[in-house]
């Protein structure tokens, strides 16, 4: 079963939220349609940046590495490797 890790960034809050999930767009809809409370007062989103894992450990543990990511380095990561997103920076 495939997994991705995805960051998020709202412009209106300047903030970048890091997850996993087994449906990236689904996933996304949720945070923009407020489903999510964690991010529900940050909307709106802007997926910035996916990439799919082959297990959700694998998902799980680039999302601990993100998470730990400055706000700077968060956006030298998506630069970086753009070349793997579903989106715009």
């Amino acid at each position: 079963m495939k997994y991705y890790t995805y960051i998020l960034y709202s412009e209106a809050f300047d903030t970048f939220y890091k997850g996993q999930t087994k449906n990236v767009f689904e996933r996304f809809h949720r945070h923009n349609s407020g489903k999510e409370k964690a991010t529900a007062r940050y909307r709106p989103w802007k997926l910035v940046w996916f990439t799919k894992k082959k297990s959700r450990a694998d998902a799980m543990a680039l999302e601990r590495k993100l998470k730990n990511l400055s706000k700077e380095r968060t956006k030298e990561f998506i630069i970086k490797y753009n070349e793997d997103a579903g989106s715009d920076v």
